[in-house]
């Protein structure tokens, strides 16, 4: 009780600096803009783009080009050769391995000490503090937090360079007190192979006192359901009965919020949603009753925002926070004390809030459906989802979809691929319900639909138990930072997942 509210205590007191950068934005957005550049003018990056000379954001943005990882892959294979002063001006030996889809490129995200430290553990940090604002009474230091993290490897001995999911580069260099407060220990959180992983897990933490958990959603699912068929518990709170909080993060949590109220039904439940990634802590959910995300403005993050007609341009516009308009889809820009520079993640956004700047994740910049002229973001794809499952009583796993394309006197359409959790008693009116539920949230798509001159009814496939699970397994892509992907503008993934699931039924029915 007394190491609780000590805790609590010490989270409480950074919210007077959390107020100041809502009070001030601007002012420390173009503080931390000259710190960065300050910190890398010797660095080669900086001396290529003079960074000496730059005095005003305008310089910055008409000197320095917008990034993607393609441009800066060079640089990072060079440090993860082993040289250093490229991109930052301090030591860079960790990478962040990161997909954010399932192809077959992955991305390592260098991390310095400052990114660590200013961002990664600052916005750990602040979601406690947020937190313990927001519930006083809380008994979260009671007990442990158990973290769904990634794994990590070691690339090369002589360099002693590693690489690994972010969480786990995090777990990795936490202070050695932490592990007092967290389950499992390290050897098991750190494990690479997922399937067994989660068996351990289960093993150690099915008898300690659990007051939290964090992690991806559709990871932390899988676990909580084998620790309930191994214990045969009818729900989380008969296991873990001080659980009060899942800090969740890296996907749409709508798609998974009827499947944890299903195994842990209690009201006094509450989630947080994060907004991180390889790249950056960036936001925390700060109100009791939003899920909106309030822009974290103090970590090293120097951001720009691209609204979405610059996408594919040479040299797009971009804007600062003070320029931003709320209900715009933008892409995020940042630069890093990490050496990002001018640096596109790939991620969309949209304000909700200019005093102070609060967010939502509207989608991706590569992942959306935009094949007849309907623009569908992921955004719209959960809503609508969720307010047909409301409708019909079902409830959903996991989905994706893609364009179906004109063929003879046939229009295009949308095929959805979707792993029911509960089916819907009537699959037709499923679909309808998806439907108009697209058309009232986005206005091109309704424009499409209409007399279904360029679109026409959805195409919604329900798939065999664990076929996202096994379609991930295949591609040896189990683990935190492998999502499926929701949208896509080609059918790659879609005919993927098909071919599978009929290689399956196939190879079953032989049997």
């Amino acid at each position: 009780m007394i190491i609780n509210s000590f805790i609590s205590w010490l989270m409480k007191k950074r919210m007077h600096q959390i107020e100041l950068f809502m009070k001030y934005p601007h002012d420390v957005q173009a503080e931390w803009l000259m710190k960065l550049i300050n910190a890398a003018q010797n660095t080669e990056w900086g001396k290529s783009y003079d960074y000496k000379s730059i005095r005003t954001r305008e310089t910055f943005r008409k000197r320095v080009p917008v990034q993607d990882y393609e441009s800066i892959k060079p640089f990072v294979q060079r440090l993860m050769a082993g040289e250093q002063n490229l991109l930052w001006n301090t030591e860079i030996k960790w990478f962040a391995k990161s997909s954010g889809t399932t192809s077959d490129k992955s991305k390592f995200i260098p991390v310095s000490l400052e990114s660590l430290e200013q961002c990664h553990y600052r916005g750990g940090k602040d979601m406690l503090s947020l937190y313990c604002s927001n519930y006083p009474e809380t008994e979260l230091f009671s007990g442990k937090g158990l973290a769904m993290g990634g794994s990590h490897s070691v690339i090369s001995v002589d360099n002693e360079s590693y690489y690994g999911d972010v969480s786990a580069i995090i777990m990795q260099n936490l202070p050695y007190w932490a592990e007092f407060i967290r389950t499992p220990n390290l050897e098991i959180a750190l494990m690479n192979e997922w399937e067994e992983k989660i068996k351990k897990m289960a093993d150690a933490t099915m008898s300690e006192n659990v007051t939290s958990l964090s992690g991806v959603p559709s990871w932390t699912l899988v676990l909580l359901r084998y620790i309930l068929e191994k214990t045969g518990k009818k729900n989380i709170h008969e296991v873990w009965p001080n659980l009060e909080v899942f800090f969740h993060g890296a996907v749409s949590f709508t798609p998974y919020r009827e499947q944890f109220k299903a195994i842990i039904p209690s009201s006094k439940m509450n989630y947080l949603e994060t907004y991180t990634a390889s790249e950056g802590f960036f936001g925390i959910q700060d109100q009791k009753n939003s899920q909106e995300l309030l822009l974290m403005l103090d970590y090293g993050i120097y951001y720009e925002f691209m609204p979405m007609e610059e996408e594919g341009k040479e040299y797009p516009e971009t804007l600062s926070l003070s320029e931003v308009k709320t209900g715009v889809n933008y892409a995020i820009i940042i630069s890093t004390n990490a050496g990002l520079w001018r640096y596109k993640i790939g991620d969309t956004v949209q304000f909700t809030s200019l005093n102070p700047y609060r967010i939502k994740i509207s989608g991706r910049t590569k992942h959306f459906i935009n094949a007849f002229g309907e623009e569908l973001i992921i955004d719209n794809a959960d809503k609508a989802l969720k307010v047909a499952c409301e409708k019909s009583g079902a409830v959903i796993k996991e989905y994706t979809a893609a364009p179906v394309y004109f063929t003879g006197n046939e229009t295009g359409a949308h095929e959805w691929l979707i792993e029911f959790e509960k089916a819907p008693d009537n699959l037709d009116y499923f679909t309808e319900a998806l439907d108009n539920a697209l058309k009232s949230l986005n206005s091109d798509y309704e424009a499409k639909r209409y007399k279904n001159m360029a679109l026409r009814m959805p195409l919604v496939k329900p798939m065999p138990q664990g076929t996202f699970y096994n379609w991930l397994k295949s591609k040896n892509k189990l683990g935190g930072q492998y999502k499926v992907p929701r949208l896509s503008n080609e059918r790659k993934y879609v005919e993927e997942i098909i071919s599978l699931t009929n290689g399956n039924e196939s190879h079953s029915t032989k049997n």
